[in-house]
């Protein structure tokens, strides 16, 4: 039996990976699946190497489900590392399921076992290949979104810093004192990062900034 694996991704240390864990539990129970495991991150969609894709990779068995909320969770990358991507999840055996892509949703029903010598559905093949290509346009057009949102944030910081406004990114200090308070609660770092939603390196700069602040006082 193939497993359902769901992969969540924030790009930004201050944004809830986990924010989409309900709209996924949800698609998964409506197709009469069980999400087996969870992988949450944040990282840039534009990064090759992120360790918690490639751990649900290495987790994976030929037919399993990579189930994404979107496209450009899963990627923003560049077409050489698009297609590094893709050879990995290929080698694994794995289909790509995400909700803004219909095509691809026929996978979350399990495969039926063909007998050796047995030819493929022709319809299943074209079915594959339509959601391939679609695949593909989405994650280019995920590239382009990002490249351009890149260039305007550094047309807009350059223009700050010619007038004297740009103070570079701050602190969200609620967040830190919220991170301290859970830790001083008793709660691990990863009970912590379930609560919060925070990557470990926030929470290691929240008590960076805490230790500080004690040696200080």
């Amino acid at each position: 039996m193939s497993h359902v694996r769901a992969y969540l991704r924030a790009s930004t240390e201050d944004q809830d990976a986990l924010r989409a864990r309900q709209p996924l539990a949800q698609f998964a129970a409506g197709h009469g699946r069980v999400v087996a495991s969870w992988y949450a991150e944040n990282e840039s969609g534009a990064k090759l190497h992120r360790p918690e894709l490639f751990r649900l990779l290495a987790d994976c068995h030929p037919g399993d489900v990579l189930l994404v909320e979107q496209v450009d969770r899963l990627s923003r990358l560049s077409v050489d590392d698009w297609e590094a991507l893709k050879d990995a999840i290929k080698a694994k055996g794995v289909r790509v399921v995400a909700l803004d892509l219909p095509t691809s949703h026929g996978a979350m029903r399990a495969s039926p076992a063909r007998r050796a010598g047995q030819e493929a559905d022709p319809t299943e093949l074209i079915l594959q290949a339509v959601n391939a290509m679609l695949l593909d346009m989405l994650a280019v057009m995920a590239r382009k979104d990002y490249t351009d949102r890149r260039r305007r944030q550094a047309e807009g910081i350059a223009k700050a810093q010619t007038q004297g406004l740009y103070r570079g990114r701050q602190v969200d200090q609620k967040r830190h004192e919220n991170i301290v308070a859970l830790l001083g609660a008793g709660k691990t770092w990863n009970q912590v990062q379930e609560l919060t939603g925070a990557s470990r390196s926030t929470i290691l700069r929240a008590v960076k900034l805490r230790d500080t602040k004690g040696a200080e006082g």
